[in-house]
């Protein structure tokens, strides 16, 4: 390999191996073939495990910054036994890369099983028609059946179904659009000085959704804004200085929240942040008297309350503003129907941000561009780590030590036990086991005040220990807990382990995540398969990947509604983003244009030798990049990266790159199929309408010598071609097909 031999050169004692099969020696560098985003190291063995990423330095990053768009499509995690979306075939199941030798030409093709013991064998070139199928978690879908009717139905009920919700968005957008609100002023000398004294620094993408949230509030038109990020990942920030300039030009702010606990953490947020300022600030909840209520909803009445941080009991009748400016939404989707509705009306002309820590997908943002603004913040805080994650049999030492640990530099704990009836009993045996730590109950079906003052007591750290029930997963951000450990995991979806671990590491300190099963218990594969997972996605940012897939439908859920995510299940999340694409684009009157699979029938041979990249999993997500080839500066890039991790390039793999992109130039010329029968090589375009005369005429008379065209029924031209010098047709071909992009867009 390349690496090994740079690193010799440079006096490294460097070699490449297919396994560890030697001995680690001090000083000895061992390349290993794999995929790793991000190395490790074990200082106290002085041992470093580092991604081909990382020696790169800047190279790499420029790189994954220029394919972000693309992140969707790259399944680097397609394994045999998967389930894949064919756009024009449905769902069929992968079973592996065969090698198929056609008319002497040899080829990879990727076999899929579908209903029927149907096998369909799609050529690397056509990647881009598939992608892995994303939907219900541990829910096995049914396959199609090749050549039916039934893919094509499900397609169009779907597509019905995006038409319908997307135009009711457009509408709903559109008269947003033309209500009239309020046009804050500009940042006052304040809104910096407020800014300023931010404790921590700003993340790029917190400082890009402020920016969008203000130029909003600076329109005249109401704002809509939708704010996406994980809990921790500084939406209150960004929500808080929207309310600080609101304040600023004399408008009240109402800051509305699920539960009386979030309302009161919320508060004390508040009164932290805004303690250099005069602004009044208060909360309304049920902790209040009666009396103090009264006093409360007369001042905001009056205009004595700048900020007011309630649940659903800012949506009664007996409270009006004097002037509200901004409604800051926590998490609506939990809210009930009727609360929705009296939201709504509070809507009308008030600019409204709402805030979820509920991911929606960057492709699903995209798509909803022009009728739904959302901001999305992605980017983890600095000095923020992954959390340590431990899958194990349940060890009541082990348990013991991590939760003494974790009490004596002063944290808390979490203790996740997600059986109602036993609870009492894990809580006792702890408090046994661990006399000196505090500790405290917690689960669903807990009288509501009891539940939130032990909420609340936990929050102003009065336990050490909280038992508790899955209650947690969308409850309180305290920083101060920094190890959950969680009985039965096997027991549990893999979304809602990463939802649940995701409760620790909210500060700058090293979190802990231990997922026990039962002793001597033998886990099924599903089981298994779940907890290698979330072992493996400890790393931030790993947005694509399994354990964040779920909870990206189940934001599509949220934001799109229960009926919409029954038609993404059906279809897979990927088309399901296509359709809603083009529908939106139809809607808003811009052109769609089909894309055209052209079939390309080259007689030589085009494919990764497994000499060359022998792990099929690398192999398929090279032959992905390939497939999205869009210029001749991508073949340059690629060739680049894939010489860096493989070695020179065979020249069958050469063909491939080059058949992309000719593949890729064909569709943009609408050419339907190119195909080589020994010295001619035919181009047939899909319609006569698909090329202008004056085009077909210019070409053909550029390269007389080597074009004829025929222009009746589907036009096509005839190329002659040398079978034995592809070097040279596969460069005339290249040449040929930019001609034409070049003349029909001129």
């Amino acid at each position: 390999m390349r690496l090994a031999s740079d690193l010799r050169d440079r006096d490294i004692d460097a070699v490449f191996k297919n396994e560890l099969d030697i001995e680690l020696k001090e000083g000895h560098v061992i390349i290993l073939p794999g995929i790793l985003n991000s190395g490790f190291d074990f200082p106290s063995i002085k041992y470093a495990v580092i991604s081909d990423i990382e020696p790169f330095g800047s190279k790499g990053k420029k790189k994954s910054e220029k394919k972000k768009g693309k992140a969707i499509n790259v399944f680097t995690d397609l394994k045999a036994g998967d389930f894949i979306v064919h756009e024009n075939h449905g769902i069929g199941q992968y079973i592996g890369i065969e090698k198929l030798k056609i008319d002497n030409t040899t080829r990879d093709y990727l076999h899929i099983r579908y209903s029927g013991n149907d096998k369909l064998y799609i050529p690397t070139d056509q990647l881009d028609m598939i992608q892995k199928y994303i939907g219900a978690e541990d829910k096995r879908p049914r396959l199609n059946r090749l050549g039916g009717t039934e893919w094509v139905k499900v397609k169009a009920k779907a597509k019905k179904a995006i038409e319908t919700m997307a135009a009711d968005l457009l509408k709903l957008y559109a008269e947003r659009q033309q209500a009239k609100g309020f046009a804050f002023l500009e940042d006052t000398r304040w809104q910096k000085e407020f800014e300023d004294m931010f404790q921590y620094q700003e993340t790029q993408d917190q400082l890009r959704c402020i920016e969008e949230i203000k130029r909003n509030m600076e329109n005249s038109r109401v704002m809509d804004r939708l704010l996406c990020g994980d809990v921790g990942y500084g939406k209150t920030e960004v929500a808080l200085r929207a309310a600080f300039k609101c304040v600023m030009d004399n408008k009240q702010v109402a800051i509305l929240v699920p539960t009386t606990i979030l309302a009161q953490q919320h508060y004390n947020t508040c009164i932290q942040r805004f303690a250099n300022f005069p602004i009044n600030i208060d909360v309304l909840s049920r902790f209040k008297t009666h009396g103090e209520q009264s006093r409360i909803i007369q001042n905001i009445k009056n205009g004595n309350v700048d900020i007011i941080i309630g649940t659903h009991r800012l949506l009664q009748d007996d409270l009006a503003f004097r002037d509200l400016g901004l409604l800051i939404i926590d998490e609506e989707q939990r809210f009930g129907v009727a609360h929705k509705e009296k939201i709504k009306s509070l809507k009308k002309n008030v600019d409204v941000l709402t805030m979820t820590a509920t991911p929606i997908p960057r492709t699903l943002h995209m798509s909803l561009a022009g009728i739904r603004d959302i901001s999305i913040i992605e980017e983890p805080p600095e000095e923020r780590y992954p959390v340590q994650t431990y899958v194990m049999e349940y060890n009541e030492e082990v348990i013991r030590e991590a939760i003494a640990k974790e009490i004596g530099r002063g944290g808390q704990v979490y203790y996740l036990h997600n059986r109602v009836r036993s609870i009492q009993k894990v809580a006792a045996k702890l408090k046994a086991m661990m006399p000196e730590a505090r500790v405290a109950v917690a689960h669903g079906q807990m009288e509501e005040k009891i539940l939130e003052d032990t909420m609340l007591d936990f929050y102003n750290n009065e336990y050490d220990v909280l038992v508790c029930t899955t209650i947690i997963e969308a409850g309180l951000d305290i920083p101060n807990v920094n190890t959950i450990i969680i009985s039965d995991a096997d027991k549990m979806g893999l979304s809602q382990l990463y939802q649940l671990r995701g409760r620790v590491g909210r500060s700058n300190r090293l979190a802990y995540a231990y997922l026990t099963y039962q002793k001597d218990k033998v886990l099924n594969e599903v089981a298994e398969k779940r907890l290698q997972a979330i072992r493996e996605f400890t790393e931030f940012g790993s947005g694509f990947k399994i354990a964040m897939r779920d909870l990206e439908i189940r934001g599509t859920g949220n934001l799109l509604g229960r009926e919409q995510h029954g038609h993404l299940e059906a279809i897979g999340y990927d088309l399901y983003i296509k359709l809603l694409e083009d529908t939106v684009k139809e809607l808003k009157g811009e052109e769609v244009t089909e894309a055209v699979d052209t079939s390309i029938e080259l007689n030589i041979s085009a494919f990764i030798p497994e000499s060359y990249i022998p792990d099929e999993n690398q192999k398929i997500e090279i032959y992905k990049k390939i497939a999205y080839i869009g210029s001749q500066e991508d073949i340059y890039d690629i060739e680049e990266e894939i010489e860096d991790r493989f070695g020179d390039l065979p020249q069958v793999v050469r063909n491939l790159l080059d058949i992309s992109y000719i593949k890729h130039l064909a569709g943009q010329c609408n050419i339907v199929s190119i195909a080589q029968k020994k010295n001619n090589i035919i181009v047939k375009f899909n319609t006569d309408k698909s090329i202008k005369p004056e085009t077909a005429i210019r070409v053909a008379g550029e390269y007389t010598d080597r074009l004829l065209f025929t222009a009746s029924g589907q036009p096509y031209f005839t190329v002659k071609a040398d079978e034995n010098k592809p070097d040279e047709y596969i460069r005339f071909l290249k040449e040929f097909l930019e001609k034409i992009n070049s003349f029909q867009n001129s």
